[in-house]
């Protein structure tokens, strides 16, 4: 039943050569034509909300977010569930509290919504570092995925295609960020969201009609596949060979909460609408593309566990990452016709193609990140042609050790680097952005406290998680260095990122505090309402 036949293994590598093709003449197309540095960094704002809407989702559903929590949710039930409503309530924390404000005072990188405040370029060097730390760990991981996405559908396991696979794969990112620019890279997410959205309804409509239409009986079929009963059900399924489910379970959501509305590639996105207004709407489409799609992935990986069942799960990928493929398929049945090849073809092809726009949108934040906050920070008379030039030359430079890392990788487990990525963006980034946009005391010893306290602690805590060693599912099962009683690290790193900035601006003594203080009243106008409007010239008194 889950044995994927020849006539869909043609049609998804026939649908993986077409989107390739159409997708970087797309992206050279619509990129930049000009030396302009707005058109290559934000499109000149010109995306309609809903397309903006698309492209965020996009850049918020990433292949691990798909992977991942469909695997969690075939595999542990109830947890998987709370871990969807997670990844929702982070982007609704994006659009009441962080959207607007970032948006009225970002141009073009986090660097420069952060510099607004505290202007140095040592805060904008730290924040790209930062960057790169948060989002360099997540591409390995999307990278590695395509080469074992490929080896799963086509049915192939030597490791020499299998890397083949990942350097074609980060050629193609390259050039999507390279040329595309924001406009490309939004293209491509706004395709791919479509993709997803539309093959997935279609399999989610066909599992709920294969059991009649009756949720709670898709629910207990998959609890009594699922080789655990009724703690399928219950809470803490996930962590429970663990010494402190419940905490480990807490610290997961908070780095996901705070991580994965905070990441750089998708707070980049809120620099590309042309008002706050527009933002509003922008969220609005993102949030509830994203909900329609938790519930998707909810209904199929739990078709997966009641069509399937957990040993055939396991044996696919012991972490269930393959369940959502595998759902897809087993719900057509052991004859597979022409049509449901076809249907299938588009859900690995949009699979696929989340792969290469995830990784995509991550290498141009990266390397407009480098490109803006490092190289043209130290030269303000830098002409729009180089910059760009610079920048297209920074996502070659940040995108060649991916390709070398993923790789080397590719054969271990990539879950803790999944983790960093997220408790990277809760630990480090999310304290910095909310000091530096509501509290007006911060000061910039504050500011590199918490970039650069929040960084090291996760580093530090991530070495001893059983993520990384001292379990056999672990990246270095050979060694035995678990000394963190946790999974993730939030539980423990958030504070202490968010204690840094606090620490870091009491010790920066008065007369700090009120400079800050003053640089405060003259941008918090901005900061809470945007610029102000241009009244118009005209009067009606006039002639």
């Amino acid at each position: 039943m889950t044995d994927l036949g020849g006539s869909a293994q043609s049609w998804s590598l026939v649908a993986f050569c077409s989107v390739v093709t159409l997708t970087l003449l797309l992206c050279v197309l619509t990129g930049p034509d000009r030396d302009d540095l707005e058109e290559f960094y934000t499109g000149y704002r010109t995306l309609s909300p809903l397309r903006n809407g698309l492209a965020v989702a996009g850049d918020y559903i990433s292949a691990a977010t798909v992977l991942t929590i469909g695997g969690v949710i075939a595999l542990c039930g109830y947890d998987g569930v709370v871990l969807a409503l997670s990844t929702l309530l982070s982007l609704l924390l994006l659009m009441f509290l962080l959207a607007e404000p970032l948006h009225n005072t970002g141009r073009f990188t986090m660097g420069d919504a952060l510099s607004r405040r505290v202007p140095g370029r040592a805060v904008r060097i730290t924040a790209c570092v930062v960057t790169l730390l948060s989002l360099i760990p997540m591409m390995i991981v999307q990278l590695a995925g395509v080469g074992q996405l490929l080896a799963f559908i086509l049915g192939f396991s030597d490791g020499a295609m299998q890397t083949g696979c990942i350097v074609g794969a980060g050629v193609l990112m390259i050039s999507y960020a390279a040329l595309g620019g924001m406009r490309g890279t939004a293209l491509i997410q706004i395709i791919k969201t479509v993709m997803l959205l539309g093959s997935g309804l279609v399999v989610a409509v066909l599992v709920l009609a294969t059991f009649g239409w009756h949720p709670g009986t898709l629910v207990d079929t998959a609890a009594q596949r699922s080789g655990t009963g009724r703690a399928f059900l219950q809470y803490g399924l996930q962590f429970s060979d663990g010494p402190h489910p419940g905490l480990d379970m807490i610290s997961t959501q908070v780095a996901i909460v705070l991580g994965g509305a905070c990441l750089p590639h998708v707070t980049m996105r809120m620099f590309t609408a042309g008002n706050a207004r527009q933002v509003r709407r922008t969220m609005s489409w993102a949030v509830s593309s994203v909900a329609l799609f938790m519930l998707v992935i909810t209904v199929i990986a739990l078709g997966a566990t009641a069509l399937v069942g957990r040993e055939r799960i396991t044996a696919a990928d012991p972490h269930g990452s393959t369940a959502y493929l595998l759902g897809a398929r087993a719900v057509f049945g052991s004859e597979v016709s022409r049509a449901e090849s076809l249907v299938f073809s588009t859900v690995t092809t949009a699979i696929f193609l989340t792969l290469l726009a995830s990784v995509a949108g991550m290498t141009l934040a990266c390397a407009n990140s480098l490109a803006h906050d490092v190289t043209a920070s130290r030269n303000q008379g830098m002409p729009a042609l180089r910059e760009m030039t610079l920048a297209r030359v920074c996502a070659l430079i940040v995108g060649l050790p991916v390709v070398l890392l993923a790789a080397l990788a590719q054969h271990r487990s990539l879950q803790p680097l999944a983790t960093l990525s997220f408790c990277m963006g809760a630990s480090a980034i999310a304290p910095a952005l909310v000091y530096s946009l509501f509290w007006r005391r911060f000061s910039k010893a504050g500011l590199l406290g918490t970039l650069i306290g929040g960084s090291v602690a996760v580093l530090v805590l991530m070495s001893g998680t059983r993520l990384v060693s001292g379990s056999p599912a672990s990246a270095f099962p050979e060694a035995d260095l678990n000394w963190f009683p946790f999974t993730t690290t939030a539980l423990v790193s958030v504070p202490v990122g968010f204690a840094c900035g606090w620490l870091g601006t009491v010790l920066s003594g008065r007369r700090s505090a009120r400079r800050a203080r003053e640089r405060y009243a003259g941008i918090e106008q901005l900061i809470l309402a945007g610029p102000p409007r241009r009244r118009p010239s005209w009067s009606p008194d006039g002639p």
